[in-house]
């Protein structure tokens, strides 16, 4: 079982010069200690639900750029990419940007986007939910596109490109790994059967999970697509360093169901947090499969 760290917070320690030197630091921790990815939020406001929408927030491609610089094995990827907030012909480039740059170790994770407090507030169009899994689905073909040999146009519903142009492509061959993060099972988990190398999913319980995995199956068995293609990766609710044998009884949990791969999310100080995960997570996660 693979374990991700997703910095989901820049509010700890407060003083903003500290964000770059706790981040680099953690993520260097992290990497050393066997965490496999890091992932961070696509967001520019702090989500409401978990903290005042003012705390600090930092760009996520920017954010992983500066990663890629300071780690050298990890995974790298936001965990997920708002559709709304790149264009695609954009967001291709700016995945094989980091691609390169880290030495082929990107990932792209992708969602509908919804946090409209800060698209209304910085601009972006908010537009129904049914016209943002459009746009996610021929996003995802933009990318596909542009990660080929095919140079040409493009012409969809919402996006016309006269020439998808990508020099260089990325290191990842034949592409950087496109993660579809949510458990919709009309539309989300469809477009993972169709388009995706991996899903995520929320792991509120391996009971849950399951269900959702069971719905992936049947979609994936509608497009003629292998189920045991597709990584299944989950984002863990429960805080591991509060009860560390209840967490590893939800992994192992989801371990049973082949996800390969969990990612946890700094619940203190994300510097005391990784040496916690150090030291009382990592190693007996190498005892489960997945």
């Amino acid at each position: 079982m693979k374990l991700g760290l997703h910095y989901w917070t820049y509010s700890t320690p407060a003083d903003p010069a500290a964000i770059a030197p706790t981040l680099a630091e953690t993520a260097t921790l992290a990497e050393q200690a066997g965490v496999s990815a890091f992932t961070v939020m696509d967001h520019y406001f702090q989500m409401e639900a978990q903290a005042p929408a003012e705390e600090p927030m930092l760009e996520g491609y920017t954010t992983l750029g500066y990663l890629a610089a300071k780690t050298e094995r990890m995974t790298l990827g936001l965990l997920v990419t708002g559709v709304m907030y790149r264009h695609p012909g954009l967001l291709a480039k700016i995945v094989t940007t980091l691609d390169v740059l880290s030495g082929g170790r990107a990932r792209l994770g992708i969602g509908a986007s919804w946090y409209e407090r800060e698209q209304r507030g910085l601009g972006v169009p908010v537009v129904p939910v049914a016209e943002r899994f459009e746009r996610l689905e021929e996003t995802l073909r933009i990318c596909r596109q542009m990660w080929s040999d095919d140079n040409g146009t493009f012409d969809g519903k919402h996006y016309q490109l006269a020439e998808t142009l990508n020099s260089p492509q990325p290191l990842t061959r034949p592409h950087p790994p496109v993660m579809i993060g949510g458990g919709g099972e009309q539309k989300t988990l469809r477009l993972v059967a169709r388009y995706a190398d991996a899903c995520n999913l929320f792991g509120t319980s391996p009971a849950d999970v399951a269900h959702k995995l069971d719905v992936l199956r049947r979609h994936c068995d509608t497009e003629g697509r292998p189920y045991d293609r597709i990584e299944k990766t989950v984002l863990m609710m429960r805080p591991p360093l509060v009860d560390p044998d209840a967490f590893l009884t939800d992994v192992a949990g989801y371990a049973d169901l082949g996800v390969t791969e969990v990612q946890t999310m700094p619940d203190r100080h994300p510097v005391e947090f990784t040496h916690g995960l150090a030291d009382r997570i990592l190693p007996r996660l190498a005892d489960l499969g997945g």
